[in-house]
């Protein structure tokens, strides 16, 4: 019978050549030396099928066997794990510089973003500028103690919104319900947003705000996902899950909506209008290099990318001085102007705590909230049960970046 190439599976293919890939890669490995102990694994794989779904609960029981200092072969690439605190502090206090550097996933090189970032950037000089200049014009102290009215005023845009979104959602006959994740990164969004652009940028209203948020939560999920092509870079080329597609499709309509305040800006500056008080947009296209160390000048690629990056950070997992500032106050005012409660037939005791990882430590079955049936009472003070709710809202604030559907009934 002829053989045709067009009766060939191209899946047949890209498998055939990416075994192959994976067979000469591995041939290529260098021999172990003085390495420390870890778990044997298997040929080609090492020990990737050995992590389960919870890798740091998996190594923390390896700790027990092996030690504190565990090594790992995950796929092609091999791992030293440290899970003792005077170990690493000795470990970066004699090797800081090696271990500097953080490894990139495929899926965030796309856009080149790792280049630019500073959470992603190698060790060097465009590195220290960054830090420089975010730890001395963005996240100080002095900045945040500026923006008391600030907070007070998102907070109380947060909780209009709830009650807007939850209000419609009962006219067109619905629960209620609302995704408080939505409302925090709105607020958080817009604090940040304050800090390096001296504006709020997104409404509960504003399509392009959900966009940026489904684009964010796309980003953040492909960013802590396991890709096989980071444990074999031969595959890198093929990009066999298409994570780092999706992340250049999703990073693209980010960068769009972020490279609109740049631009913005820019035009402002050309036409003599500058801000009466500079924001850490300022700082960043006002950047002149000494010539040593660090870039001349800030591109304007790398200024879109650090200001997408704060975003992302200033809106997952913000810095502790802002972070401090900020969960006090949102914890309080969801506690005093909504009245919270698990849903009928279910107790503290029942909720379910497991874990799935990701870039964050995530529960596996979102927290549900469901509102009071009782009339709401006014009362002056926190009733006795608000320990609990505190301590429940506490948990939820810290997940509810995630999409965790809550249920309220705001207090008159």
């Amino acid at each position: 019978m002829e053989w045709a190439l067009s009766s060939v599976n191209p899946l047949t293919i890209s498998l055939t050549v990416g075994f192959v890939l994976l067979i000469l890669n591995f041939l290529k490995g260098k021999k172990s030396g003085d390495r420390p102990p870890g778990p044997k694994g298997i040929p080609i794989f090492g020990s990737m099928f050995q992590l389960g779904d919870l890798p740091h609960q998996t190594m923390y029981h390896w700790s027990k066997t092996y030690g504190p200092l565990l090594w790992l072969n995950l796929g092609q690439v091999n791992t030293m794990i440290v899970q003792n605190a005077s170990t690493a502090a000795e470990l970066f206090k004699k090797h800081d510089v090696p271990f500097a550097d953080r490894k990139v996933p495929d899926a965030l090189t796309a856009y080149n973003f790792n280049a630019g970032s500073l959470g992603m950037n190698t060790f060097g000089g465009h590195w220290r500028v960054l830090r420089r200049l975010c730890s001395m014009e963005f996240l100080v102290n002095k900045r945040m103690n500026e923006t008391t009215e600030l907070r007070m005023r998102l907070m109380h845009d947060m909780i209009r919104w709830i009650e807007e979104d939850s209000k419609t959602s009962l006219a067109q006959g619905g629960t209620g319900a609302v995704q408080l994740s939505r409302f925090l990164f709105l607020m958080a969004f817009n604090l940040v947003g304050n800090l390096m652009l001296s504006r709020d940028l997104l409404d509960a209203k504003d399509p392009e705000g959900k966009e940026f948020f489904d684009c964010m939560n796309v980003i953040l999920e492909l960013a802590g996902t396991p890709n096989i092509a980071d444990f074999f870079p031969a595959l890198k080329l093929i990009d066999p899950l298409g994570m780092k597609r999706n992340m250049i499709r999703n990073m693209t309509r980010t960068m769009k909506i972020s490279s609109k305040f740049v631009q913005e800006r820019l035009d402002n500056r050309k036409a003599g209008k500058f801000q009466e008080k500079k924001d850490f947009l300022d700082v960043l296209l006002e950047y002149e290099g000494d010539g040593k160390d660090g870039p001349d000048r800030m591109t304007e690629h790398n200024v879109n990318i650090v200001i997408m990056e704060m975003f992302f950070a200033g809106s997952e997992t913000t810095r502790f001085p802002l972070a401090h500032r900020v969960v006090h106050l949102t914890i309080a005012t969801l506690v005093q102007a909504f009245d919270w409660d698990l849903g009928a037939g279910v107790k503290p005791e029942h909720i379910e705590m497991q874990e799935r990882l990701g870039l964050t430590l995530r529960k596996k079955n979102p927290l549900k909230i469901t509102r009071h049936n009782e009339p709401i009472r006014p009362r002056a003070c926190l009733s006795p049960a608000s320990p609990f709710i505190m301590s429940l809202l506490l948990v939820c604030l810290s997940l509810s970046w995630h999409g965790l559907p809550l249920h309220q009934q705001h207090r008159h």
